[in-house]
């Protein structure tokens, strides 16, 4: 599996998405009290992430 999201609980019991490339966490969100919400975050990202532009800020 190339990518993939994976939605797992942190220490304190929220949800977390993370997105890992070739076995790389990418990124990680902030933690949700339920797995839907997580679900929604991930929604969100593959519906807006292709329209994100990009912001340089170095």
């Amino acid at each position: 599996m190339a990518h993939h999201f994976q939605i797992y609980k942190d220490k304190a019991g929220e949800f977390r998405v993370r997105f890992k490339y070739n076995d790389e966490v990418m990124f990680s969100t902030e933690g949700y009290s339920s797995k839907a919400s997580a679900k929604n975050a991930i929604e969100s990202i593959q519906k807006n992430g292709p329209k994100a532009k990009v912001v340089d800020e170095s």
